[in-house]
């Protein structure tokens, strides 16, 4: 094993000893009383199980068949949803098949941030993760089922269903994915119809034609942003049944894999015939530190969303253990990048899956001691049936699992520990005067990894977006964009911005981008500080910048600084936010129902957390 891997692991472990204890009694608490239905009230159960057939109602009552929740993300305004809406008949038929019975527990909201970048509802993106955590809870608080079954995919919905899960910690669970959707035209030349779209040389027709044939069909979007992201770490945390996550949703092997879920989910309940009398694995025993840690290096090793460096912030915080961006940045010191997946290369995630997917990421990463592989998954007792790849044969669609074979099928996308695309993880610490903040520099060429020169202030997108077309940003800039984080207005990410600033590297100039706000896994090529914490409203020193001061933004060095005097610099005032702005996310489109959240949130490195 890799030495820093072990001195994160157990330096995690040791700041988290007395929140992981604490988490472990309760989950035991629950996890050692009566099953639901024997436990429950006559009346409850019998509201509980009120419209199931009496065949089902029999199993539950009289031969305590194992019952199992599904909480689903259903819509079909996401289309890596969409396929959802079968899952419930499907999920149902199986478990009837193997003995048990199902209910669908309840729904969790879902947004697109594809719909919402750069308007309004973007604002409530970040906190629809806290939301949908918990809509997972008041699905599960019926308190009457043996395992669960979380249909999620996108950006905030698998942090949220999974923070939801792990506060019901007794609880074994397994995530079921969808899929991505068949590849479009490329990315590169989707970016490039945007890019010129910026500039003018292309209208609204022909920015629309290329965006729909990008975004064309049921699935996941296929670059690698965070909703990909996140199914890579949920296969490195062995929460899927192995092997799941870039399965086509019309594939037969996609149903098949369901159907392997169902089955399960059933295995690892403790419970029935499918148990074999083996104990149950409950999802708060599975994420412990070194599961943690396992998904933090299947991010740096992939090149994966900063999001993540928010989200899996709160997801450990669910089962008790803290982490920092500090442990982000020791492990990319040590973690190398093994995949090139848009934004971080040209391929697309089915490409990647093609190549050797998450499967061959894992056994690398296992191999050369970058991953605990001695942990408990959904899959088996660690995380080595990770690595292989998952076929359906036969009329039944019966799942067999083979190896890879020893080196990837295309070395521009993936590649082995012993020669990867950089010796080190895609992301990067910054930190300075100007507070903490992460790259992504994966995706940023290597000459553009240090950015010096004199800084712009904005307070809104639509303000930086007027001054790139007045001309007003045809020189070397690091553009900041401010009162942006999860206090201000939920830290909404700021894709908009990213075509005009790549159209300003095009032309030469040496840009950056700092801001208090989020960029996503979609952030592309050119170098963005973002998440700086603390926030500027929150009081943090992103306030004290003024137009034309020097800003270093260094990715070599990890630094993000005002080059100013220090005297100076500690004499200033920060600005407040102009009266005029002030409040403008306040009210309209619902966003005065999350005042409380933007009130109460925790900062971005603390996993904008707002149920603490």
């Amino acid at each position: 094993m890799n030495s820093t891997l072990i001195e994160v692991t157990e330096r995690i472990r040791e700041r988290s000893a007395k929140l992981r204890g604490d988490y472990l009694a309760r989950i035991a608490q629950l996890g050692n009383r009566q099953r639901g239905f024997e436990r429950m009230g006559c009346a409850n159960v019998a509201h509980a199980v009120a419209a199931l057939p009496a065949n089902d109602k029999l199993r539950i009552v009289a031969e305590k068949a194992p019952h199992l929740a599904v909480v689903t993300s259903y819509n079909d305004m996401l289309s890596a949803h969409q396929p959802y809406e079968g899952y419930p008949a499907q999920i149902r038929a199986e478990a009837h098949r193997l003995g048990a019975t199902v209910q669908v527990a309840g729904g969790v909201p879902a947004m697109c941030d594809g719909v919402t970048q750069g308007l309004p509802g973007m604002e409530l993106s970040l906190f629809s993760r806290d939301t949908i955590a918990m809509g997972t809870a008041i699905a599960l608080t019926h308190d009457v089922f043996d395992a669960a079954l979380l249909l999620g995919i996108c950006d905030k919905i698998v942090p949220g269903l999974l923070i939801g899960a792990l506060h019901f910690g007794h609880l074994p669970c397994v995530f079921v994915p969808a899929g991505p959707m068949s590849s479009g035209i490329t990315n590169s030349e989707k970016a490039k119809v945007r890019e010129l779209y910026a500039q003018g040389k292309v209208g609204r027709d022909e920015l629309l034609k290329s965006e729909s044939a990008a975004y064309h069909g049921a699935g996941t979007c296929t670059f690698y942003g965070t909703a990909n992201s996140n199914q890579m770490l949920l296969e490195a945390m062995g929460l899927h049944v192995p092997g799941s996550a870039f399965v086509h949703p019309h594939d037969d092997l996609r149903t098949a894999l369901t159907r392997e879920a169902v089955a399960t989910a059933l295995k690892i309940s403790g419970r029935g015939p499918l148990a074999a009398g083996q104990a149950a694995k409950p999802i708060g025993h599975v994420v412990d530190e070194r599961c943690i840690v396992n998904a933090m290096a299947a991010l740096l090793a992939t090149g994966g969303s900063t999001n993540h460096l928010i989200h899996w912030v709160a997801v450990a915080r669910a089962a008790g253990i803290l982490i920092d961006w500090t442990d982000f940045s020791d492990l990319s010191g040590v973690v190398p990048l093994l995949a090139r997946v848009y934004p971080n290369g040209s391929a697309d995630v089915n490409q990647f899956q093609a190549a050797g997917g998450p499967s061959f990421v894992i056994r690398e990463l296992l191999d050369a001691g970058l991953m605990h592989e001695d942990v408990l998954s959904v899959g088996g007792d660690s995380l080595r049936p990770y690595t292989f790849v998952p076929h359906a044969v036969g009329q039944g669609g019966e799942v067999v699992r083979q190896a890879l074979p020893a080196v990837s099928s295309d070395d521009g996308v993936v590649r082995g520990a012993a020669a990867p695309f950089s010796a080190t993880g895609g992301l990067k610490l910054l930190a300075g005067n100007l507070g903490r903040a992460v790259i992504k520099s994966s995706a940023v060429p290597e000459d553009r990894h240090t950015i010096e020169a004199p800084c712009r202030v904005f307070t809104t997108q639509e303000a930086m977006l007027a001054a790139f077309k007045n001309g007003e940003l045809e020189k070397d800039v690091v553009v900041v964009v401010r009162f942006q984080g999860p206090h201000a207005n939920g830290m909404p990410e700021l894709h908009k911005l990213t075509p005009p600033l790549a159209v300003l590297q095009g032309k030469g100039f040496r840009v950056a981008l700092v801001t208090d706000g989020r960029m996503s896994g979609a952030s592309g090529k050119v170098p963005a500080a973002i998440h700086v914490s603390p926030e500027a409203l929150a009081g943090g020193p992103l306030a004290k910048l003024r137009d034309g001061d020097v800003v270093r933004v260094c990715a070599v060095n990890g630094v993000l600084a005002a080059l100013v005097d220090e005297a100076e610099w500690a004499a200033r005032d920060n600005v407040k936010l102009d009266p005029s702005e002030a409040g403008v996310n306040a009210h309209g489109l619902g966003r005065e129902l999350f005042a409380g959240l933007r009130r109460n949130v925790l900062s971005a490195e603390e996993g904008a957390i707002t149920w603490l």
